[in-house]
C-alpha cells in the first residue's frame, strides 16, 4: 500500500526557513515524479513543487519560486522542500503525493505537515 508521511513542519518568523521531508513506501519511488501540494485555510489543496523521476527536473507554482527548492533521495525514499524566506501566505498544510504537474498520482494522502509563518 502506498504510504506518505510528511514532516518536518512548525511555526516560523517571516523570512525564516524550513526543510520538508516526505517519507515514502508502497511503491517503486525511483520511478514516480514526486509532488508537494499545500492547503491553507478556507483554500483549495494547490500544487506547490514538482520533479521528476528520471532527470529530476524540477518545476514550481510562481508563489514559490526563488524560494522553494524540491530534491529527493531514491536510495531514502524521501522528497524534500526547503522553504527559504518564508512569508505568511505561505501557512499551510503541507503534503506530498506521487506525480507531476498533471495532477497527483494516488488518491490518498498523507496527514500532512502544518507549517504556520508567524511573527
Amino acid at each position: 500500500q502506498v504510504q506518505l508521511v510528511e514532516s518536518g513542519g512548525g511555526l516560523v518568523q517571516p523570512g525564516g526557513s524550513l526543510r520538508l521531508s516526505c517519507a515514502a513506501s508502497g511503491f517503486t519511488f525511483s520511478r514516480h515524479a514526486m509532488s508537494w501540494y499545500r492547503q491553507a485555510p478556507g483554500k483549495e489543496r494547490e500544487l506547490v513543487a514538482v520533479i521528476t523521476s528520471a532527470s529530476g527536473s524540477t518545476n514550481y507554482a510562481d508563489s514559490v519560486k526563488g524560494r522553494f527548492t524540491i530534491s529527493r533521495d531514491n536510495a531514502k525514499n524521501t522528497v524534500y522542500l526547503q522553504m527559504n524566506s518564508l512569508k505568511p501566505e505561505d501557512t499551510a498544510v503541507y503534503y506530498c503525493n506521487l506525480g507531476g504537474i498533471k495532477g497527483p498520482g494516488h488518491p490518498g494522502w498523507g496527514q500532512g505537515t502544518q507549517v504556520t509563518v508567524s511573527s
